[in-house]
């Protein structure tokens, strides 16, 4: 699964905010750049969280912050102007476009424009607009929270509809081929065992397969993983000791069965996914005392041993053919 999800060109990655998609979103472009592929990561979150986390200043244009791996703030905005400088003719010209009141009101009110150009950029930045690029590069695109994804993931279509063959129509079915072709894009949910965030992904994911855009793959983040069950509980309430109150012993019983009961609401919640949706789930481990670029490394870790676990049971496979 991660293996084909990496073959792709581009990566969607939605979820609720709060689920952990920004850290998720670096990992996968980590994981990737650990293949020898280079990486773009492309941030929607106007705070810019990644650059910070990078420790380099918010930029619309690709940043290296590690060997093969870049930073960039996706903004409709800014790529529209970026366009602009390449069509509009003299610096002096284009300085009275941008400051143009009409101009100005024209991007504020253009329904889904911002939405458009930033898919543009997208396109562009995965070197679809020229295929004889050298290199190959992952996109990974770290997208708004699910209700304005979804927006930004039907703007295709809908300019589609309106401009028709002009040069915005043509360029609006590009995208939305690029985006409904699995050749090249693969929509990632994230979520996690919060029952908001269980609830969010089962219907982003509905309303993703209306428009013929199903996730290829729902990363199930901080999964809790219990390195006891109910009869270590019980062996130790049974520990008693002149060192060892009955009260100690309760209350560590009592945490213990927390934690058992918080791996149970999860692997339901994973159940429930799965039976909702049909889709493959994959669990990512709760990494609890990590943050910022020791928590994307650690995740990409063990996306790592996932996938040469994949590359081992495919290559077992193979031999017994």
């Amino acid at each position: 699964m991660l293996n084909e999800i990496l073959a792709r060109r581009v990566l969607i990655v939605l979820g609720k905010g709060g689920v952990g998609k920004t850290t998720v979103s670096a990992a996968l472009a980590k994981l990737a750049t650990m293949s020898g592929v280079r990486a773009l990561i492309m941030e929607c979150d106007a705070r810019a969280p990644l650059a910070a986390t990078f420790a380099v200043a918010p930029s619309f244009v690709p940043t290296e912050v590690a060997p093969n791996l870049a930073l960039m703030a996706l903004d409709g905005r800014s790529a529209l102007e970026q366009y602009l400088r390449t069509v509009v003719p003299g610096r002096m010209l284009l300085k009275a476009v941008f400051a143009s009141r009409l101009y100005q009101f024209f991007v504020q009110a253009a329904p889904g424009l911002r939405e458009l150009m930033a898919l543009g950029k997208i396109y562009h930045e995965a070197g679809l607009t020229d295929p004889k690029l050298p290199g190959r590069r992952i996109i990974v695109v770290d997208a708004p929270a699910s209700g304005q994804a979804m927006s930004l993931l039907k703007m295709p279509t809908a300019a589609r509809a309106t401009f028709g063959a002009s040069i915005v129509g043509v360029e609006a079915g590009n995208i939305s081929r690029m985006m409904r072709d699995r050749r090249i894009t693969a929509i990632i949910q994230v979520t996690t065992a919060d029952s908001l965030a269980i609830s969010e992904t089962i219907e982003t994911y509905a309303n993703l397969s209306r428009i013929h855009l199903a996730p290829a793959v729902v990363l199930f983040n901080r999964m809790p993983r219990s390195e006891f069950d109910a009869d270590d509980i019980s062996a130790l309430m049974s520990r008693r000791g002149p060192h060892l109150r009955k009260k100690d012993l309760e209350h560590l019983a009592e945490l213990a069965k927390s934690e058992l009961n918080l791996a149970a609401d999860a692997r339901k919640a994973v159940a429930k996914i799965r039976a909702e949706t049909g889709a493959p789930v994959f669990e990512i481990a709760e990494h609890g005392g990590l943050s910022g670029i020791d928590l994307i490394e650690c995740i990409a870790a063990e996306l790592e041993l996932a996938r040469n676990r994949e590359d081992e049971t495919t290559a077992r496979a193979t031999h017994r053919r």
